[in-house]
């Protein structure tokens, strides 16, 4: 799965969690904290989702490394 694949499925599963979002809008580099207000119980549904929908486990001391969605991305594409 290149980046491109990844960004794109977890954009859409970002949008479940955060419906607020405008996606067409988004900053990959935006700290989803600070910028896009998701707290830890959004960071844990997300990860949670992530992990259905890629198979991706994101054991709980891994979650600091979602700042963002580039971060997230390149924490991915190590593991996929």
């Amino acid at each position: 799965m290149n980046r491109d694949e990844l960004r794109k499925a977890v954009l859409e599963e970002l949008s479940d969690v955060a419906p607020d979002i405008d996606m067409a809008t988004f900053d990959d580099r935006a700290s989803l904290q600070d910028e896009y207000d998701l707290d830890s119980m959004d960071l844990l549904n997300l990860a949670a989702a992530v992990h259905k929908r890629l198979g991706v486990n994101i054991p709980d001391q891994d979650y600091a490394r979602m700042r963002c969605v580039a971060d997230l991305l390149d924490y991915l594409q190590e593991r996929v």
